[in-house]
C-alpha cells in the first residue's frame, strides 16, 4: 500500500473517531437526534469505504469506492456546515472538525484523479 493511501486510512479514522465525539457531545449536551445521527453517519462511512477500496477487485471497483467516500464526505460537510448554521455547535468546533473534512475531501479527489489517470 502506497503511502499516500496510508494516510488517507489513518485521517479517515481519527475523523470518524472525531464525528463520534462529536455525536456523543449532540446526542448528550445538546439533546438533538436526528442530524447528529446524519453526521455520524456519512462521516463514519468515509473510513469505512476507503477500507473498502483497499481490497477492490479491479482499479475500478478501487476508484467506485474511493468515490463513494468522496460522496459520503461531501455530505458530512452538509450536516457540519448545517449544525453550525442552526447553532448547535460552535464556531471553533466546526472550523476544526470541517477542516479535517475538507482535507479528506481533497486527498480523496486527488487519489481517485491520479488513479483514473494512471487506468
Amino acid at each position: 500500500m502506497s503511502d499516500k493511501k496510508s494516510i488517507l486510512k489513518d485521517k479517515s479514522f481519527g475523523f470518524a473517531l472525531k464525528i463520534i465525539e462529536l455525536y456523543k457531545y449532540l446526542t448528550s449536551v445538546q439533546k438533538e437526534f436526528i442530524l447528529s445521527k446524519q453526521v455520524l453517519r456519512s462521516g463514519t462511512s468515509i473510513g469505512a469505504n476507503i477500507r473498502e477500496a483497499q481490497n477492490a477487485q479491479s482499479k475500478a471497483d478501487f476508484i467506485h469506492k474511493l468515490s463513494i467516500s468522496q460522496k459520503e464526505c461531501d455530505e458530512t460537510l452538509y450536516w457540519l456546515e448545517l449544525l453550525f448554521q442552526s447553532k448547535y455547535i460552535s464556531e471553533e468546533l466546526f472550523k476544526d472538525v470541517n477542516g479535517i473534512a475538507t482535507e479528506l475531501l481533497k486527498m480523496l479527489r486527488s487519489s481517485i484523479i491520479t488513479t483514473k489517470k494512471n487506468l
